[in-house]
């Protein structure tokens, strides 16, 4: 029995798919031990990660080695007094030390804190004072060490410091540390924490507001079985690279929870600036067999020559993050033969739709629901609404439809958090429509769109038509104030290498997407620009551009 099948219990429809699936999750369950440390004792060689970075390095680890590492970094920890229930932020981008620091963390039930190293002094201050942090743990071939260190000294909350890879002054080192620490004692069943207990703190990259902090317990990597099982289709004897930066919640949907408990080995590339031709020639020498990338990279990879490079070795693809317009999936699909399978959820869940490898994908559609969510679409005033009209997208978390893996709330925030859980649903603030086939196509966030002469236009619609003109390589389209038509549609857009910004572009573009969509939809507003707003895990911000536009 492998060890994922300990967890999950799957219904089968009549073609052998899986329909529904439930868990079963032990009140005592840990990660770290139940499934790491239980594959170390069963398959000590078995591959766990193959690490290597820009610089040429390369560094193989078996499950065995990642039992080990994590159980000296687990006693460190111990020693300078990290227990059940700190919590720890940390800023380690690609380096393989995030993963034995996340196992040694799951191990003595503090909490981990996942940040990217694109975080500023105010917004480490932020964290630090929100979520009281206990220790940071920081990469030090960056400058994020000084800002760590600038935000420590304004900071009311001082969180201990310790860095890696390099020694640092008024720092703890972890890497001398761990290996002077004496052998790991697993901690009293009392000081262990149990499955519902806070596992891991992600503040989030809203595209408005300052980020909340969702809260997942230990639960939360059983959740993840069917992202790695149905949805990445990993391979247990193969390589899988979801490319994101371990302080996203991208991160541990692929890179970590899920793939691991299925057995696969994870290709990390560690790497300071993603370059396309790069990221291919990784995929090719290192002959990966699963790949997970966000929309904005396929883009790159399109306008690369993949004629050049063998790629054979993938057999499946995916992505996630935000809606992928058919022209990628298209011209993916030509240059490679793969058809990228879309998935869609939040920090908030694991997938929750998505397009599972039995499914035939359409490109642009999201997929279906995970068979582990019970999801609906609803009016604004809570009720299910027809197929092929939009709606906000909702997960039913009554009685019965307790969902392994989705967040029990945000910390702090008691407000916000009653206004996504009500009357039995769990609110996702996102749009969408289903049609016939019981397929869903994202429209955006409720706050996306657009109101013009009484029509309601989601943006995904005139993006995706957007994407098909050639000289477009990323766009936006927001909805602009206009006393007549309440709103108007305006496209930013940035052009594609060869094209320049013209009035006579715009009109040419303008009546590209009048031709190919309905008309009304059509953006009235064309703003060319050199890159577009984003957050920190490269999803548009349309608030900023609306913002812009109404100051």
């Amino acid at each position: 029995m492998r060890i994922h099948e300990k967890y999950v219990n799957e219904t089968l429809d009549k073609h052998g798919n899986v329909s529904k699936v439930t868990f079963n999750v032990p009140d005592d369950f840990n990660y770290a031990y139940d499934v790491i440390d239980e594959i170390a004792r069963q398959s000590p060689t078995r591959r766990a990660m193959l690490w290597t970075n820009d610089k040429g390095a390369e560094k193989t680890f078996t499950f065995a080695d990642i039992k080990e590492q994590s159980d000296k970094y687990a006693s460190y920890f111990l020693s300078i007094g990290i227990k059940k229930g700190d919590n720890v932020m940390v800023l380690l981008k690609r380096h393989y030390e995030y993963w034995l620091t996340a196992m040694a963390l799951c191990k003595i039930g503090a909490v981990i804190i996942p940040a990217t190293i694109q975080l500023q002094v105010k917004d480490l201050i932020y964290r630090f004072e929100a979520a009281d942090v206990t220790a940071i743990i920081v990469t030090q071939d960056d400058d994020i060490a000084d800002l760590a260190d600038e935000a420590y000294a304004k900071s009311a909350v001082k969180p201990l410091r310790i860095s890696v890879r390099k020694k640092r002054q008024d720092w703890l080192f972890l890497d001398e540390g761990a290996e002077a620490a004496p052998p790991f004692v697993k901690p009293a069943k009392a000081d262990l924490p149990m499955a519902h207990d806070l596992m891991l703190i992600y503040f989030t990259s809203g595209t408005t507001g300052f980020p909340k902090m969702v809260a997942q317990n230990h639960d939360y990597p059983i959740g993840h079985i069917p992202t790695a099982k149905y949805w990445h289709k990993v391979d247990p004897d193969g390589l899988h690279i979801t490319v994101a930066d371990t302080g996203w919640a991208k991160a541990s949907w692929g890179k970590l929870y899920g793939q691991w408990f299925m057995e696969a080995g994870l290709f990390v590339y560690d790497h300071d600036r993603f370059h396309p031709d790069e990221m291919l020639s990784m995929l090719e020498r290192h002959k990966v067999t699963t790949f997970c990338a966000p929309p904005t990279l396929y883009r790159f990879l399109i306008h690369e020559d993949l004629t050049k490079y063998d790629l054979s070795s993938i057999k499946h693809a995916t992505v996630a993050g935000e809606a992928l317009n058919a022209e990628v999936f298209d011209q993916f699909k030509k240059a490679t033969g793969l058809e990228i399978m879309e998935g869609f959820g939040q920090s908030e869940t694991t997938v929750a739709v998505c397009t599972t490898y039995w499914m035939k994908p359409r490109p642009g559609s999201m997929g279906r629901p995970c068979p582990s969510y019970d999801m609906e679409i609803v009016d604004p005033e809570g009720k299910p609404v027809d197929d092929g009209v939009v709606g906000e997208i909702v997960f039913k978390v009554g009685e019965g439809h307790n969902i392994v893996g989705l967040f029990e709330g945000y910390i702090k925030d008691d407000e916000k958090t009653a206004s996504i859980w009500c009357d039995g649903l769990y609110h996702t603030g996102d749009m969408a429509w289903r049609d016939e086939e019981g397929y869903y196509w994202y429209e955006g966030r409720v706050d996306d769109l657009i109101k013009s002469s009484g029509y309601r236009i989601g943006p995904f619609e005139v993006e995706s038509v957007l994407m098909t003109h050639p000289a477009v390589v990323e766009c936006a389209v927001t909805g602009v104030p206009d006393p007549v038509r309440t709103q108007v549609v305006k496209a930013t857009i940035v052009l594609a290498k060869g094209f320049t910004a013209s009035d006579e572009l715009a009109k040419e573009i303008q009546n590209y997407v009048k031709t190919n969509t309905a008309p009304y939809k059509y953006p009235r507003i064309v703003e060319f620009v050199e890159q577009l707003p984003k957050t920190f895990s490269g999803k548009i911000k349309r608030a900023d551009i609306r913002k812009s536009d109404e100051a």
